[in-house]
């Protein structure tokens, strides 16, 4: 039960949020008072915010039950959604459920009914056909990048779920996607329609091609990064052999990394991506699995390692730099006899290998991830792990980085030189009632 709701003043004071964007603000209103909404706008331009500042206006207080749905294509989407609603401070409970961990797990998690689910279609037909938690109270559906849980095979799971739902009285449905076909299950009549997509506004993306003069493209790779001056950056890759080859190569030649691709782990790519986003690992070595969807920070660049087959897969990786307000580069790697697609067009070139000759060395990897033992079911706060590294660990506020809580862990960068001395200082302290362990996060 929420027992302060934030204004949306205060959430977007709190999320460092000084103005709402023309596609917010035309959204939000239409969101709060229609029935059915379509919302078209390309990735990275904050469809989240969109339909989540409604739901303030939308949910009851008192309700003890699940009163939004959100159905999203992809755990890293789910658990995104999950962080931003969380950071809002709403003073609603939210939660989020996917494949690839234990139902056990959920079951902990929405043993007190969350007023916002989140999840992927399979997980939440789970739920839904075990009865976990009563879904009469249901008003709110929303599919969030709708066409790309129809690219992925969703159409069965999420006509069940809908099927299941008596009570809908507002639907949203969002896409980066023009061409979208609505099936009939989704029961959207009249929709409203909010489209950015084919709005102009000056691009704020460059794109450059890199020749290599040779087919393996590790060499010019590398030669890159050093050029673009170590800053954090994707390197996407068609293939997971190629992103194994990358690693090795970039291991290598000591340049920090983490990979990310749909054959790993979850509970792995979620860790590729924690080091990534505080700073420990400076390169993401990743599949067009991270190309939407994902929660990382806004990046000055990206590289296509290996040509994207489809100009949807181009869009959606360049969709990772230049959001929003920033400038941002899209570099092609191209050996010198490859062809681009015909997609790729008016493409300047760049050449790095004159910078490389300058042996620009790579700025030594400042941050170290730690792993804690405890998390927020331990009643852990962010401020009680900081407290540990002042205190006890002897940082100063320049040498503790990110801190991010999960239920039943956490993880804070430090300097990577003093990983090893905090470990023995601080591993088996107490945290709340709990006594935790802290270790080197491994890759």
């Amino acid at each position: 039960m929420a027992n302060h709701i934030k204004s949306q003043e205060d959430i977007l004071r709190k999320l460092n949020i000084q103005v709402l964007n023309p596609m917010q603000e035309e959204a939000i209103p239409l969101i709060e008072n229609t029935t059915n909404t379509i919302l078209l706008s390309p990735t990275g331009t904050g469809k989240t915010l969109a339909f989540s500042l409604p739901l303030l206006t939308i949910l009851d207080p008192e309700s003890p039950d699940v009163q939004v749905l959100i159905l999203v294509p992809s755990r890293e989407l789910a658990i995104q959604i999950e962080q931003v609603i969380r950071t809002m401070g709403s003073g609603y409970k939210v939660n989020a459920v996917y494949g690839g961990r234990p139902v056990s797990k959920d079951k902990i998690e929405i043993k007190h009914n969350p007023a916002i689910l989140i999840g992927t279609p399979g997980r939440i037909l789970d739920h839904f056909n075990s009865e976990r938690f009563s879904k009469t109270s249901i008003q709110t559906l929303i599919l969030d990048e709708f066409d790309k849980s129809l690219e992925v095979g969703f159409e069965e799971e999420m006509k069940a779920i809908i099927s299941q739902l008596p009570n809908l009285n507002k639907r949203v449905l969002t896409s980066a996607t023009q061409s979208l076909s609505i099936p009939g299950f989704v029961r959207l009549d009249k929709p409203s329609i909010v489209n950015y997509l084919n709005k102009k506004t000056p691009s704020k993306l460059t794109i450059k091609t890199v020749i290599s003069p040779s087919q393996s493209k590790l060499k010019t790779l590398v030669d890159l990064v050093h050029h673009l001056g170590n800053a954090p950056g994707i390197v996407f890759c068609n293939l997971r052999d190629s992103i194994d080859e990358v690693s090795s190569y970039l291991n290598r030649q000591n340049i920090s990394h983490a990979c990310f691709s749909g054959v790993m782990e979850q509970k792995d790519r979620e860790r590729a991506l924690i080091k990534f986003r505080n700073g420990s690992s400076q390169i993401l070595v990743a599949t067009d699995l991270a190309a939407r969807g994902i929660d990382i920070p806004e990046l000055k660049f990206i590289i296509h390692y290996e040509l994207p087959r489809h100009e949807e897969e181009f869009i959606h990786r360049n969709g990772r730099t230049a959001r929003v307000n920033s400038k941002g580069t899209a570099y092609i790697l191209k050996w010198e006899r490859e062809s681009l697609p015909e997609f790729i067009k008016d493409v300047k070139g760049i050449d790095v290998s004159s910078k490389s000759s300058q042996k620009i060395q790579s700025k030594p990897q400042y941050w170290e991830t730690l792993f804690i033992s405890g998390g927020r079911k331990d009643k852990i706060s962010k401020g009680d792990i900081a407290g540990l590294f002042f205190k006890q660990g002897g940082l100063n506020k320049d040498q503790l980085g990110n801190i991010e809580l999960k239920p039943d862990c956490a993880f804070v960068a430090i300097p990577l030189s003093l990983a090893d001395e905090l470990v023995e200082k601080l591993s088996n302290s107490r945290l709340k009632k709990k006594k935790v362990r802290i270790s080197v996060l491994e890759s």
